[in-house]
């Protein structure tokens, strides 16, 4: 009896994959980034924080800001991306750029308070252990992790500084792109309130100092006291020199 051969046509009975229809309705969907988020992620302002929105809103927060920008509340509204679009689209090229510079002076002034609030004291704590704001480059600070702070809480006056809890000394950030930020943003007061309500950031103080050799042998005292005479007299020299007092005459003394 002749063996009989039968096609049996499988059916497809498995079902599309959930996540492949979801990753095609998030790429067909579109997505508008809040200008905070754009902010944060451009290339230089990796030591801000994100500020909560209340926060901004809130006119007791904004007290004597008014008067830093033009159309202060058009860029605050900008900010919290509640401007009408149609008020966006009649700006010109230059105005657009204006109106992104006062932004950026506005969002920066608001965060130099807000980091010495509770929430944003705890945005910057996660930085600072994730050492988002660099570590110190003395040998014996171990590395520890630096603050960023301001010389002046006045926008315009210096770059931001890099603060270290160890030596208690300041450096300058190592990229070219966070030397353009201004200290004002981080303000006078924040690495002071941070280690303060931190209490347990704060580190044993070094007890190491580098000593110059020679030969393995330590530099004569006398050599040292020599030197340092020599240099309080360069700075002398100099001083006078500055308030116009001729050396060469009369012992320095003027006629």
């Amino acid at each position: 009896m002749a063996d009989e051969t039968v096609d049996v046509k499988m059916q497809d009975t498995s079902k599309p994959d959930v996540g492949e229809e979801l990753e095609r309705e998030t790429d067909s969907s579109e997505y508008v980034e809040m200008w905070i988020d754009l902010f944060l992620s451009r290339k230089g302002n990796e030591y801000f924080c994100d500020i909560d929105p209340d926060y901004i809103t809130d006119r007791f927060n904004l007290m004597n800001l008014q008067k830093t920008v033009t159309k202060f509340t058009q860029v605050i509204q900008y900010i919290i991306d509640e401007l009408d679009e149609s008020i966006l689209e009649k700006l010109s090229p230059t105005k657009l750029e204006q109106l992104e510079a006062d932004a950026r002076k506005v969002y920066g002034l608001v965060h130099a308070r807000y980091i010495i609030t509770i929430k944003g004291l705890q945005s910057m704590l996660e930085k600072y252990k994730d050492a988002d704001f660099g570590r110190c480059p003395r040998v014996y600070c171990n590395f520890q992790p630096l603050l960023p702070m301001g010389l002046y809480d006045v926008p315009g006056m210096d770059s931001v500084k890099l603060y270290c809890p160890s030596c208690e000394d300041l450096y300058l950030p190592k990229s070219s792109r966070h030397n353009t930020v201004d200290g004002a943003y981080f303000g006078t007061s924040f690495a002071g309130m941070f280690l303060h309500t931190f209490p347990e950031t704060v580190p044993k103080h070094p007890t190491k100092k580098y000593v110059p050799k020679i030969f393995g042998f330590e530099l004569h005292k006398q050599a040292q006291l020599a030197r340092w005479q020599e240099l309080q007299r360069l700075k002398l020299e100099k001083h006078l020199q500055e308030i116009d007092v001729d050396l060469s005459k009369n012992g320095g003394f003027k006629n």
